[in-house]
């Protein structure tokens, strides 16, 4: 407010300073002065004293400067400059507007101000007083409507900064999420695997402790084999927690199917009988898809030996199939291999690792008994870059 009213001040300034020039003069002089009447210079007053509430009401304050433009040109003799205020109340209009309010309030004023000044005047119409009220609306209106679109340029870089700015962050939070939902399908397999091995090698020796102390020794290795291997792995895995400035992190690689015989080898120690088929010798994965391959393996095999019962046998095939790598497990087990929605974790993690690599999985129990885990992984996988690091 105070800003209009200072602007409608300095208005006011150049209109009176303005009705006091008469540029055609008389005796041969070019410009003289004169005295505006009393009407011109309450018109003047009325108009700048308008203007201070052009923001407020930018159309009435057009109206009304407009309709004192008109009652200057037909009564003001000579007349003062009381269309400047009009042209600002335009110029208001079209920088606060869209362009096609700007096109009719433009055309509207200009029209009927050139007009009621050639017919109204006392001067000839085609007086350069007449033509300069047409370039000054006119003026108005487009400076006005440049503003605008100028302003309205600057909001949407602004906006596209901000929604960039967003995406960004929604794009971090996302990786983040994704991150975090890796790491725990790691531990969870890890540590299903390796506390499942465990949990059958501690029954064993709590079973033939008494009569067969030697078998117990034996499983009693087993557990410890099992305890550490667990716990390396997850030394390895919160390893990847490690912020810059903590203590140097593993660098042991990630698993995958060149530990296949060792990971097989920790089961039929278990007690679990388990045979390999691989025909991918020569086929180099990436590592989220070794990795993944690796991971559904260990699920299976630890479904089968929680699961199938004690006289299971597990099959495990490894081919390659074109621009694909098949993984199958297969058991003969009677127990009920429990579904995804159970309460348990694996077979949903199994198949949020595959579908993360672009990858199918399927799972089910077989005709005649037992259970079938089928994983389909792209030998080059898109997804292996971005969120599953090896």
């Amino acid at each position: 407010m105070a800003l209009d009213a200072a602007l409608a001040g300095g208005v006011l300034l150049c209109m009176v300073a303005g009705s006091f020039a008469d540029p055609h003069g008389s005796d041969g002089v070019t410009w003289s002065l004169r005295t505006p009447d009393g009407l011109s210079l309450v018109l003047m007053a009325l108009g700048a004293a308008a203007l201070a509430f052009r923001r407020r009401a930018p159309h009435t304050v057009l109206a009304f400067t407009g309709a004192l433009s008109l009652v200057e040109s037909a009564t003001g003799d000579p007349r003062a400059p009381v269309a400047m205020s009009a042209v600002i109340a335009l110029y208001t209009v079209a920088s606060t507007t869209d362009r096609p309010t700007t096109w009719r309030a433009g055309l509207l004023t200009m029209t009927v101000l050139t007009g009621a000044a050639m017919l109204c005047g006392p001067l000839p119409w085609y007086a350069q007083e007449n033509l300069a009220i047409l370039a000054w609306t006119g003026i108005g209106a487009t400076a006005g409507d440049a503003v605008r679109s100028r302003r309205a340029f600057v909001q949407a870089i602004r906006e596209r900064a901000e929604r960039a700015e967003r995406t960004r962050e929604e794009e971090a939070r996302r990786r983040v999420a994704e991150e975090r939902l890796r790491i725990a399908r790691d531990l969870h397999d890890v540590v299903a695997h390796h506390i499942a091995l465990v949990n059958v090698q501690a029954g064993v020796a709590a079973h033939v402790m008494d009569k067969r102390p030697d078998q117990a020794k034996e499983a009693l290795a087993h557990v410890r084999e099992a305890s550490r291997c667990a716990l390396n792995e997850l030394r390895a895995t919160v390893g990847l927690l490690r912020q810059s400035g903590d203590p140097e992190a593993p660098t042991e690689p990630a698993p995958g199917l060149d530990r296949l015989d060792e990971l097989v080898g920790t089961f039929r120690n278990a007690g679990l009988r388990v045979e390999v088929a691989r025909t991918d010798h020569g086929t180099t994965l990436p590592a989220a898809v070794d990795l993944a391959a690796y991971r559904v393996i260990q699920e299976a095999l630890t479904n089968v030996q929680k699961h199938a019962g004690t006289e299971a046998k597990a099959e495990v095939s490894v081919v390659r199939v074109g621009p694909h790598i098949e993984i199958t497990v297969l058991d003969d087990g009677s127990g009920d291999t429990p579904p995804a929605d159970s309460g348990g974790h694996g077979l949903l993690g199994m198949r949020e690792r595959v579908t993360a690599l672009r990858g199918t999985l399927t799972t089910g129990p077989r005709y005649g008994g037992g259970f079938r885990v089928h994983a389909i992984l792209p030998v080059e996988s898109r997804a292996g870059a971005e969120g599953q690091p090896g």
